[in-house]
């Protein structure tokens, strides 16, 4: 049976350390799903075809590398794709807190384990939202995202 893991998130933007955790996780699954999560409820800086985009790019030459866009419960999606692995990166203890709790409530309701990665080092202290605030102020953003996350 292939080992298939969800990367859920929403990925406005897709960081370097989204990037990192996806990266190092390529040897652990056969397959990773990047999930990007819409909510009608929040709003984006980029759209959701854009935010698909980015992360297509950055994985281009990776076949294992999949993106897809959900609604609902990620367990949903997990049980559509077949994915017995929730993957989430960990940056420092009040993700981890916030993490359990979901990772718990997913393992109640599904068969479905939660693997956590802790962040390289040298990316622990990028968020989407930092980077939305640096582009909000036109600062240099490039060193906190792939390649592919250009603005014109």
């Amino acid at each position: 049976m292939e080992k298939i893991a969800i990367f859920p998130g929403s990925f406005d933007p897709i960081t370097l350390g989204h990037y990192d955790i996806i990266k190092r996780s390529i040897p652990l699954f056969d397959k990773i799903v990047v999930a990007i999560g819409v909510n009608a409820e929040k709003k984006y800086m980029f759209s959701l075809e854009e935010r698909k985009r980015f992360i297509e790019e950055s994985f281009a030459d990776e076949p294992s590398i999949s993106v897809v866009t959900y609604e609902g419960l990620t367990i949903d999606l997990c049980k559509k794709m077949k994915a017995k692995f929730i993957l989430r990166g960990l940056r420092n203890p009040a993700d981890f807190e916030f993490e359990k709790a979901i990772a718990h409530t997913n393992r109640r309701l599904s068969k479905i384990e939660t693997v956590f990665l802790l962040t390289a080092a040298n990316t622990s202290y990028i968020s989407s939202s930092i980077v939305r605030d640096v582009l909000r102020n036109g600062g240099e953003y490039q060193m906190l995202v792939p390649d592919a996350v250009r603005i014109k």
